[in-house]
């Protein structure tokens, strides 16, 4: 049975060979060791068993268990997380489920694509949710929503932004989610930790696993953990530390392999000679090279929309700045009347740390509808923010600006 439903879910949601290897290892893991989805189990015994089945695994690094799953960005970890939900469900009768975001960036993405008829739900296809829908609660509405009686709901996803936690409990505080509400009487995490049967999924969960945010919530004791990552190591002093409960690795040289992720193609200039020109007239270069080719794609996209009768897809361009100041030149550059007579005034974001508060979350919203026609966005200038969990399908031009090798160490070519 639970073999039949497996395939069920991996057929309805279109899983991606990685995703349904992902998705085999959990049930598996679950198969070599049938008390994992009971409270009451030896976790040392458990351990001890699935490491014959997985040779990278050699510690849960929880007191419960808690398997890592590292498949490279592009593969689909959010569609995962809900096959990973569905299935859980549909062959154990598992009805919680505790989903962490490492910022807000991926906290609104993950609600978005948690909700029914969203561009990207992640449950489209599987029927046992189409009438009866997942009970989404939130970080933000959780003390409403936690604990009202939902008849219709067939299983209950709490979404949580892990750095809103982590900021909760500076200066050795408690979480707001540990605290009394007068409306449910007791904390929220009490209830949570009371629940039989809650599986925590953490998303991008090589970045907060340390954090003291994580260490209050490992104390919900969920049944199991299911972490996805496209990055198993945390950074110290000495090095990455690889993770110890790695069970499926997918890295990206598979994705290549695989077709997952694109392979880019470097555009040149034929006999350009870096040595006559400045840095800055190098970089000013690259940016136009870029705009032409960000132009030449707009009417190849277009062209091809029309000729085939489908929807035109928006292309954008991402420029990879040094740092804030840098990113911040670049934008009044591009921005300004004698680039390109001022056509992308009000059409670039600039994304990175220098923003705070409203300023912020306008970053955000205008980021992450990048996609959308009805968003101007056309150029986005990034400064290491951009590593995980921004999935789009319009990205079509790069404009590397971080360093300046590319232009240094070749005398017959501008890569672009």
């Amino acid at each position: 049975m639970s073999q039949k439903i497996l395939q069920t879910v991996a057929s309805r949601l279109s899983l991606r060979p990685p995703q349904r290897e992902s998705l085999e290892a959990l049930q598996k893991a679950i198969a070599a060791t049938p008390d994992i989805l009971h409270p009451k189990r030896d976790t040392a015994a458990m351990l001890e068993t699935l490491k014959s089945e997985y040779p990278k695994l050699s510690d849960f690094e929880r007191e419960f268990p808690s398997l890592c799953f590292a498949l490279a960005t592009s593969v689909g970890k959010t569609r995962l997380m809900g096959a990973f939900i569905s299935y859980l469900h549909l062959a154990h009768g598992i009805s919680n489920f505790f989903v962490l975001a490492p910022n807000l960036t991926i906290y609104n993405k993950l609600i978005a694509d948690f909700t029914h008829n969203t561009p990207k739900y992640v449950f489209k296809g599987i029927a046992e949710f189409a009438v009866n829908l997942p009970k989404i609660i939130t970080g933000d509405d959780y003390e409403v929503k936690g604990r009202a009686l939902d008849v219709f709901a067939s299983i209950s996803i709490n979404i949580f932004n892990i750095s809103k936690i982590n900021s909760e409990v500076r200066g050795g505080k408690g979480p707001r989610i540990k605290r009394l509400s007068e409306y449910l009487g007791d904390s929220y995490f009490n209830y949570l930790a009371g629940l039989p049967d809650l599986v925590l999924l953490m998303d991008e969960s090589h970045r907060y696993r340390a954090d003291a945010g994580v260490r209050a919530l490992n104390e919900l004791n969920p049944l199991l953990g299911l972490e996805l990552t496209a990055t198993p190591f945390t950074e110290s002093n000495k090095g990455p530390v690889p993770f110890k409960n790695v069970v499926v690795d997918y890295p990206l040289a598979r994705a290549m392999d695989d077709g997952f992720v694109k392979e880019p193609a470097v555009v040149t200039q034929r006999n350009f000679d870096p040595s006559q020109h400045s840095a800055a007239d190098i970089e000013r270069i690259k940016l136009m090279d870029g705009i032409r080719l960000h132009e030449a794609t707009k009417v190849e996209l277009l062209t091809y929309a029309h000729e085939n009768d489908l929807s035109v897809v928006k292309p954008f361009m991402l420029v990879i700045a040094r740092d804030t100041t840098h990113a911040a030149q670049l934008l009044e550059l591009m921005e300004s009347a004698a680039f390109f007579d001022g056509r992308y005034q009000g059409k670039i974001i600039q994304v990175d740390s220098s923003k705070s508060g409203a300023a912020e979350e306008e970053m955000i919203s205008r980021l992450l509808a990048v996609e959308s026609h009805d968003e101007p966005t056309e150029i986005v200038i990034h400064v290491n923010m951009l590593k995980e969990g921004w999935d789009v399908t319009n990205l079509y031009t790069i404009v590397p600006l971080r360093n300046d090798r590319c232009h240094r160490t070749s005398k017959s070519r501008c890569c672009v």
